[in-house]
């Protein structure tokens, strides 16, 4: 009989096993496929050429130098701005919000602003930062428009993060004399850190492949030079990618898959660089 339980409680876990693999593989694969696919269509078209000269031929020809700058300034805007806010607003709603209508109703409409459509935030950016603020079409206006949409996530995942720090290393530091602000700086963030700094990534990723916020905020297709101020207008590679797939009749496929194989990689490279950081926060280096 003892045996028998034992026995069944193999299979089931042997079964469970078997099913959490399979969820796991079908929720990466289409990844991998998407990762594949862009490298197969995209890498004959990368090269010193394409990666630092100007578009020529409305997109049909030259290089995409101005919409890989544009990105990476963009990716640092947001992240200028969004970062900083979400993190305080995190550590405020985790350690000293009381738990009460009003802070609910807070987390609610934070949870809630993570799903608004991005031309909603392409939109209210228009309105506000272009119009209203009188920044015009400009890289600041959209940096602020995808820093709006970028926080929620931050904040959201830094709460998390905070929240997940055991209580013990609060009440420790505590009752050696420090204040909660010292036990908050020196005890709890460099151990959320790593969610953090997860949720940062997650926010900027999804920044650097947006097209609709920036298409009505300041975005360009073509521009005979880079950006050098924050309120010049700029390219960027999803839309870039959007407008000669699109709008530019007869352009090489082959322009287009390599456009979107070099978003693929400064994506990739930002979630490159946020895991290495990750690892040696956690190892303490």
């Amino acid at each position: 009989m003892k045996g028998t339980i034992i026995s069944s409680r193999q299979i089931s876990q042997r079964v469970a096993f078997v099913f959490l693999g399979l969820a796991a593989l079908f929720a990466t694969l289409p990844v991998l496929l998407i990762i594949v696919y862009t490298i197969i269509n995209g890498a004959g078209t990368i090269s010193w050429n394409f990666l630092t000269q100007f578009p020529s031929q409305a997109g049909k020809a030259g290089g995409i130098l101005p919409a890989i700058v544009g990105t990476f300034y963009l990716m640092i805007g947001t992240l200028a701005f969004a970062l900083p806010i979400g993190i305080l607003a995190g550590i405020y709603l985790a350690e000293y919000a009381k738990d009460n209508w009003l802070t609910r109703l807070i987390n609610m409409a934070i949870m809630n602003l993570a799903g608004v459509p991005s031309i909603v935030f392409g939109l209210f950016g228009l309105g506000v930062f272009v119009l209203a603020f009188r920044f015009g079409f400009s890289l600041l206006a959209a940096s602020l428009t995808l820093a709006c949409q970028a926080l929620a996530m931050v904040i959201t995942t830094s709460r998390e993060a905070i929240l997940a720090v055991p209580r013990e290393y609060r009440e420790g530091s505590l009752a050696i004399g420090a204040t909660k602000w010292q036990t908050v700086r020196h005890i709890v963030l460099p151990q959320a850190f790593p969610g953090i700094i997860t949720g940062a990534v997650l926010a900027i990723s999804r920044a650097a492949g947006e097209t609709a916020p920036i298409l009505v905020t300041g975005a360009a297709f073509l521009l005979p030079g880079l950006p050098s101020s924050p309120f010049d207008q700029f390219m960027a590679l999803p839309y870039h990618l959007y407008t000669v797939a699109v709008h530019v009749p007869g352009a090489p496929k082959t322009i287009m898959w390599g456009v979107a194989l070099v978003l693929l990689a400064v994506v990739l490279s930002f979630d490159i660089l946020a895991a290495i950081i990750r690892y040696r926060s956690r190892r303490g280096i």
